[in-house]
């Protein structure tokens, strides 16, 4: 009975050793070694993981950046500026500063709220009612007012507003993390440079049909006159598809479109209201003239 006891003993611990040796070497041969410095560079990021830099998360992009070495086509839109430095000191890499941008809205719904065609009655999402409806006021390109974008946001920097039923961003909490820009179906969000003090001209539109028919569904809709192109300066403004659109990395914000534009559809933000000329005052009649 001992020597079938020792037997069995034996054979397990002969079994377990063999399988000790198989894991030993499989372990070897699929182990991943991490850099440390992923680590490192994960601590430095805001932890938001929104996928504004296009990667799954923070985990991902600090992968990115060790893998790469440097920070070349990759940028933390929450972390900004700072946060790139940091990362670079820890690659031991130069990084340049980039252009703070910002969110911006581009549709001009507040005019259409005495054209609506239609009233939906659904599901209050814009990705579904995108696919079955065209819209209140019958525009095809212009917001939905379901709030597909402030749900996406992870920073509470975009909100709808109640009278007009459109998104407004708070530039201040904005990040351009870009997540209102992708959950919006129709486009109407984009990041655009903040520009210096925070001013910005862009046409504020989206609809690329004609004019006539354009004008139909907003009174503010872009008729693809090419006004503004022939009196921008720096040939920032294109017309395609019967739509102007303004290229910001060209654009100086002399603001000469802006008064151009016969349906206002090109806004400017945070520009100071023009002064207003006191009406002149009445000439005081001389002695001779009162006389008369």
């Amino acid at each position: 009975m001992t020597q079938q006891i020792l037997i069995a003993v034996l054979v397990l611990g002969v079994i377990g050793a063999f399988f000790a040796v198989v894991l030993y070497f499989v372990a070897q041969k699929f182990k991943v070694v991490e850099d440390p410095l992923i680590d490192e560079v994960a601590e430095v990021l805001p932890g938001a993981n929104c996928g504004g830099c296009g990667k799954a998360g923070c985990r991902a992009f600090a992968e990115a950046c060790v893998a790469q070495g440097n920070l070349d086509g990759l940028r933390c839109a929450p972390g900004g500026d700072a946060v790139a430095q940091k990362i670079a000191q820890l690659l031991g890499c130069a990084v340049e500063q980039g252009e703070p941008q910002v969110a911006v809205v581009r549709c001009h719904p507040a005019n259409c709220g005495d054209k609506r065609r239609s009233n939906y009655d659904g599901l209050k999402s814009c990705a579904f009612q995108n696919t079955v409806y065209t819209g209140e006021s019958g525009c095809p390109f212009g917001c939905l007012g379901c709030g597909d974008c402030v749900d996406a946001c992870q920073f509470d920097a975009i909100h709808m507003d109640p009278a007009t039923g459109t998104p407004v961003v708070d530039e201040d909490l904005c990040t351009a993390c870009g997540a209102c820009a992708k959950a919006c179906p129709r486009r109407i969000i984009e990041l655009r440079n903040k520009g210096k003090k925070n001013r910005r001209v862009f046409v504020s539109c989206v609809n690329r049909e004609k004019g006539a028919v354009a004008m139909k569904s907003c009174a503010n809709a872009c008729i693809g006159c090419g006004k503004c192109a022939k009196v921008c300066p720096m040939e920032a403004i294109t017309i395609s598809d019967n739509l102007s659109y303004i290229d910001f990395t060209k654009c100086i914000a002399c603001r000469k479109c802006v008064t151009e534009c016969p349906t206002h559809a090109i806004v400017d933000v945070n520009f100071p209201s023009p002064a207003v000329k006191p009406a002149p005052k009445p000439e005081t009649p001389t002695a001779a003239e009162a006389a008369k």
